[in-house]
C-alpha cells in the first residue's frame, strides 16, 4: 500500500453525492432538460453535431421483462438509455428490439417526454443503486447514504514508478467492510474529478465571474516573448510562478486581451504557449487552490454543502467506482480506482 494523503473534506447535507468530470459542471442541467442547454457550452461548433446534442433523446426499459433486457443489452445496460443522439434514436430502439426479440424478452424502450434533468439522474442512480449515469454522453457516479458531516476525501500513492495516485477514497465510517460493490466509472476529459452535494451543483456558477472580474495565464517557452509583447506582468500566486498575464481585470477587458494573446500564438504555429481565460467564478476558485496545492486538489463552501475539485494526476480517463459497506449495508467508503498497482 502507497502513501495515504488527504486532499480535503466535502460536505453532503441531501446525502447524495455525485462523482463527475469537474470540466463538465458548466453543463449540469439541474432541473432543466439537458437538450435546452446551449450545446456550444461543451465546445462544439459543427452544425450537425449540434443539431445531434439538441434533438437527443432519453429511454426507459419498459415491459414485464425490462429487468432483464435492460441488464443484458450490453451497448448500455441498465433501465435507463441517456443522451441518444438524434440521428441515432431510431435505430437505437430497433437495436434494443432486436435484442428482446432474440431472448424472447417482452420489453420495450419507451421514451422520455423530455430529456431527464441531471439532478433526476442522480437521483435514480444513487436510489436505485443504478451503475452511474450520463452526462452529454460522459459517465458520472452519484451514490446515497452519506451524512451530513463532513467527511475526509483521501488518495493514496501508486507503488509503481510514477508518484501517481491510485485511488481516490471518500471516507464515510470505520465498521468492518462487508461488502464491496461496484457503481459504474465516471469519465474524464477534463484531467479533474468533482465530489459535490447534487441539490447544490444547481447553485455552481462554472464561468460567470462572481464580481464581473478575471484574471489572464499564460506560460510556456515563448511565454516570455508575449510578455515584453503585449507588456504583461510575471504572476505571483501560488501555482503560476512561471506564468504571465493580468490580474482581477473587468471581464470584457480580459477576455480581448486573453484572444489577443491567443491570436499571437497562432500566428506562427509552434509557439510554445498556453492561455488561460479565468472568470472569477466558482470553478476558477476552486482551481486556484488547487494550482497551489501540493495535493492538486482544493474545496469550496457552497451552500450548506462543501465541494473538493482533485486532479486524477493522470490526465483523462474512465476510472472505475466502487462501495464498501457493512453488514447492515451501510456506506463506509467510496473508492475510484485511477491506477491498478
Amino acid at each position: 500500500m502507497g502513501e495515504i494523503v488527504t486532499l480535503g473534506e466535502v460536505r453532503c447535507p441531501s446525502g447524495q453525492l455525485v462523482i463527475i468530470d469537474g470540466g463538465m459542471l458548466g453543463m449540469w442541467s439541474g432541473s432543466q432538460p439537458p437538450n435546452e442547454l446551449d450545446p456550444r457550452g461543451l465546445g462544439i461548433e459543427d452544425p450537425d453535431l449540434l443539431a445531434e446534442v439538441a434533438g437527443a433523446a432519453d429511454y426507459v426499459v419498459v415491459g414485464p421483462d425490462a429487468e432483464r433486457a435492460g441488464a443484458s443489452f450490453q451497448v448500455r445496460p441498465g433501465r435507463y438509455h441517456y443522451d441518444i443522439p438524434a440521428s441515432r434514436r431510431d435505430d437505437w430502439v430497433e437495436r434494443f428490439g432486436g435484442h428482446c426479440r432474440e431472448h424472447g424478452w417482452t420489453a420495450a424502450l419507451e421514451r422520455s417526454e423530455t430529456q431527464v434533468p441531471h439532478r433526476e439522474r442522480a437521483r435514480r442512480c444513487a436510489v436505485e443503486l443504478q451503475r452511474g449515469f450520463t452526462v452529454f454522453g460522459l459517465p458520472a457516479v452519484a451514490v446515497d447514504g452519506l451524512p451530513g458531516r463532513a467527511v475526509t476525501v483521501e488518495a493514496e500513492r501508486s507503488d509503481g514508478p510514477w508518484d501517481d495516485w491510485s485511488e481516490m477514497i471518500v471516507r464515510v465510517g470505520d465498521a468492518p467492510v462487508a461488502s464491496t460493490v461496484d457503481v459504474g466509472v465516471v469519465g474524464v476529459d477534463a484531467a479533474r474529478l468533482a465530489f459535490a452535494d447534487v441539490d447544490v451543483l444547481d447553485l455552481w456558477r462554472h464561468e460567470e465571474p462572481l464580481d464581473g472580474l478575471a484574471d489572464v495565464a499564460f506560460w510556456g517557452a515563448d511565454a516570455p516573448a508575449a510578455a515584453q509583447e503585449f507588456t504583461a506582468e510575471s504572476l505571483s500566486t501560488p501555482g503560476d510562478e512561471r506564468s504571465y498575464g493580468w490580474t482581477d481585470l473587468p471581464i470584457r477587458s480580459a477576455l480581448r486581451r486573453a484572444m489577443t494573446v491567443q491570436a499571437w500564438r497562432d500566428a506562427e504555429p509552434g509557439r510554445g504557449l498556453a492561455v488561460d481565460f479565468r472568470p472569477h467564478s466558482h470553478h476558477w476558485q476552486v482551481m486556484r487552490q488547487v494550482r497551489a496545492s501540493d495535493t492538486e486538489s482544493g474545496t469550496l463552501p457552497l451552500g450548506d454543502a462543501q465541494i473538493l475539485f482533485a486532479m486524477t494526476s493522470w490526465g483523462d480517463g474512465v476510472f472505475p467506482v466502487q462501495v464498501d459497506r457493512d453488514a447492515a449495508g451501510d456506506l463506509l467508503a467510496i473508492r475510484i480506482t485511477l491506477a491498478e498497482d
